[in-house]
Formats: structure tokens, sequence, C-alpha cells
């Protein structure tokens, strides 16, 4: 048998193994999200929003599946807290945690020769670093590399003329910062297909080895090893998992905020009967869409439309990197203003550290009122109290709810974070340029879809595999020992 003539009878096996509904293209990858602090590293708003001004600075042709990850974690919006996931890198595979940021386009994680990288962590997570000297997949970036021009489309790249690595530095506002070199690895996952398990998925990536940190990076309370960025460009691992046909160009999310924490981050397309898309503003370094007003009670505010364009560093960004939101001073003063006079008879208005604040004695869903953000194209974001509140403390046994909106001086952006994203579904649809999402119970399970060949296919349950549902230990072994008596025929006739 010739070398063709084994991979095409192999591969026919593989097919005829695999269940009827697996097709060639690359179906949806869900990472199960983690948002956990501990309780004893509580945050005041400042500091929230202290944290928020840093980071805004830098403002499968596989088998085909759905990547499961198990999630753990708290969720207080009063701890300093993130999204993160684990991803497997290299050969073999470490684990690396990583923030889950739609705000940035790069992931990269710690370097095994990384200056002033945090060692430990609050968040109860073991720390690694990347060692490219002990994975036998990994690679260097050079700077005559075409994937190295991937970074320059974000302007962090360049070339090391020292050791002609493909180099990248992140600066951000507050003067904390990272840079490192650009390599090329594995992306390790295990692939749920259907109701069986296909461990050890790979696909190859070009990802960041940081060499240095600096700021808020540094914290230990909330450090990680990394940061996942889901922006649009070449760089981002959505964009080249696409360019290599291993997945589609959407990624979905859904943030739970109560009970826990945690959530589900899917490459692919989470359907849902009640989503609502608006169009994205095209050309945009970030994920901006076009708010045109916000209503309180069913009452448009006195807000002018131009406060919400999208221009000269202007607009409405959706950043999963931010853990509160924030509107510009024109429209924050009438939406504050607004809340206070529709609750002025069952509440006691008061300003805490320059916040506006509520002392409360029953339940904040039977006092405030609900508000809509309403987007191009007919889309209206309706948020719950508890989307736009944070409870701030007790005084007297009696509660503090404050505006979790914030004002930002000088600037007219408005952006979106994880307090008005969490409790939701949201679709990040590349192809048709648009975002969609839904209010939705996170930890309930959920369909997601991709277009094959033959159709559209629906998971259920993505990411919500327990041990009760996951695929048993026999057929597990099946599988596993079926891949390595195929890889051996290979080998016996290559």
């Amino acid at each position: 048998m010739s070398s063709s003539s084994a991979v095409w009878f192999t591969t026919a096996i593989l097919i005829c193994l695999l269940p009827s509904t697996v097709s060639s293209y690359g179906f949806p990858a869900a990472l199960k999200l983690e948002r956990a602090i501990p309780e004893s590293h509580e945050m005041e708003i400042s500091q929230l929003k202290a944290h928020d001004r840093a980071r805004h600075g830098r403002l499968l042709q596989s088998l085909g599946g759905v990547i499961d990850f198990p999630v753990d974690g708290t969720f207080d919006p009063f701890v300093v807290g993130l999204y993160y996931t684990k991803l497997r890198l290299g050969s073999p595979p470490r684990d690396f945690y990583v923030q889950v940021d739609t705000g940035s386009d790069v992931l990269w994680v710690s370097c095994a020769s990384c200056d002033g990288c945090p060692q430990t962590s609050g968040l109860q997570i073991q720390l690694n670093f990347f060692d490219p000297g002990s994975s036998v997949t990994a690679s260097p970036i050079s700077c005559s590399d075409q994937r190295c021009s991937w970074g320059v489309q974000s302007s962090d790249s360049g070339c090391s003329v020292q050791n002609n690595l493909c180099a990248y530095t992140f600066q951000y506002g507050d003067g904390s910062g990272t840079s490192g070199f650009y390599v090329s690895d594995v992306l390790q996952f295990d692939m749920i297909v259907g109701s069986s398990l296909v461990p050890n998925s790979t696909a190859p990536v070009v990802f960041g080895c940081s060499t240095s940190q600096t700021g808020d990076l540094v914290k230990a309370d909330r450090a990680v090893d990394g940061i996942f960025g889901f922006g649009q460009q070449g760089m981002s691992v959505i964009s080249q998992l696409a360019s290599q046909g291993l997945a589609p160009r959407v990624f979905s999310h859904c943030l739970k905020g109560e009970n826990g924490g945690g959530g589900i981050l899917v490459l692919g397309e989470i359907v849902a009967p009640n989503i609502v898309f608006t169009p994205l503003v095209p050309s945009q370094p970030h994920y901006n869409v076009n708010l045109l007003s916000i209503s309180v009670n069913g009452q448009a505010l006195p807000i002018n439309p131009s406060v919400f364009s999208t221009s000269n560093g202007q607009g409405t960004i959706i950043d999963t990197g931010t853990t509160l939101a924030y509107l510009s001073e024109a429209a924050y003063v009438p939406f504050v203003e607004a809340i206070t006079n529709a609750v002025a008879q069952s509440v006691r208005p008061v300003v805490s550290k320059g916040n506006q604040c509520y002392v409360i004695a029953t339940s904040v869903a039977d006092i405030f009122p609900p508000v809509s953000l309403n987007f191009a194209g007919g889309a209206s974001m309706f948020l719950n109290p508890q989307d736009y509140l944070i409870q701030q403390n007790n005084v007297g046994g009696t509660a503090v709810w404050c505006i979790g909106f914030q004002k930002i001086q000088n600037q007219g952006i408005t952006i979106l974070g994880d307090l008005v994203l969490k409790d939701k579904i949201f679709v990040y649809d590349l192809v048709g340029q648009r975002i969609g999402w839904a209010n939705y119970d996170c930890s309930m399970s959920v369909n997601v879809s991709a277009t094959s060949s033959s159709g559209r296919s629906e998971y259920v349950n993505a990411g919500q595999f327990s041990e009760n549902t996951a695929p048993s230990k026999l057929s597990l072994d099946i599988v596993g020992n079926t891949l390595i008596l195929l890889l051996m025929v290979i080998n016996m006739f290559l």
C-alpha cells in the first residue's frame, strides 16, 4: 500500500467512526469562563475605576466540536475580578489562565524569562510560565516571518535587531505594560463531538511570550498568566483559526453574574430565539456599535445623539476587559438624574466618594426602573437594576446601592463592561459584521450552531457537560485507542 493510499484509508476509517453530524468544516469550540476573586480582596468603586482606566489605555479543519472546561470561582461586584479561561499551550501542554478580553487582539502569556511577572495569584490559581525551549513544537517568529506583520496592524510589533525576533510592546496609560516576543506553538484542547470526547486536538497559533510586565499586571491579588485578545485583527486567535479554516469567524460568550460567576466562551455561534443584532461600526479597532439613545422607564433621556457618534476615538465599545460601564458626562448626568427622580419617594440618595448611591431598605428590583440602551437596527439592550447598580456596603444594616455607570470626563466615549454584559448571550458575527445579544441565565445550557457543507448543525449543552452527561470512560478509551492504532498504521506505510 502506498503512503497516499494509507492516508486515504485511514481518513476513510476516521470518517466512518465519527458521528454523521460532523463535517469537514470547523465546528464551534466552547471555553468555560471563570469569574473568581477571594472574598477578602474587596475593592471600592474608585479602585475599580482606576483599574478600568489603566486597561482602557490599551484600548477547527479538525475533528470539530465543543471544548469544555469546568467552571470554578465566585463573583461579586465589590471584589476585584475578571473573566478568564484556561488554555493549554505547547508540547507537552501546560495550563495557562488568561483573561478573556474583547478589547484587545493578542493572546499573550508570561514567559519563562519574564522580568517582574507575578509569581502567585490571589485568584487561587497556579500561575505558569511559558518556556519555548521546553516545547518541542515551539518556534520563535523572526522579523522576516510574514506573520510578524499581523502585529503591525495593531501597531504593537517591531523587530529586535539584537536577536532578529518579532517583538511587541503594549504600554498602558498608568505606566504599566508588557513586552516580549511572538512565538508559534500549538493550542491543545479536548474536543467534544456529539456525545464523544476526542482528546488532545491541536491547532497552531502565534501568541506573545511576555518577558516584562509592570503596573497593575503584576499585582498578585488579580494576577493571571496573560490576556486572551478576541479582537478582529490578524494576530487574534479567532482570526488565525478562521484563516486556517479551523473555526468560523464568529464567537460568543455568556458571562454569569450571580450564583458563583463563571460562564461560557464559544468559538462559534450561540443561538437563541430572542437574540437581537446591531451592526458593527466598520473600520474600527474595537467592537464599536452605534448607540442611539438611552431610555429610563420607557422614556428617552434628553441626550444629543451626537454624544454617541463614532468619530476620532469616540463611540460605544463592547469590552469584556472592563469591569464597570462608562458614559461621557453629557450622557451620565441625565442618566443619574432620571434614576434618582424615579426612586426619590422610596430611597434616601447619598453621595459616597463621588458616586451617586441610595440607602435602600427593600429589594432594588421592586424600586428601581428598567433601563434600555437603544442601538442602530432597532436593537435594544434591556438592563435590570442589577445591571446598572452595584451594592456598596451596609449602613446600620440597610443596604447601600450605587450607580455602576461611571462618568468619563472630556471624552465622548461609552464603554460597556462586565457590569452590563453579564447574564446575557453575546454573539460576535465577524462575517456579518454585527453583534447580537439576549438576556439569559448563563448557568443553563446553550445551543451552538455552525454552517457546514450539509447545512446548519446544532449542539446542545455546549460548555455544560457534567459528570452525569460526559461520555463514559469506555467510549473515551475506544476513541483514544482507535486513534493510536490508526497513527501506527500510517507510520507503517510511510
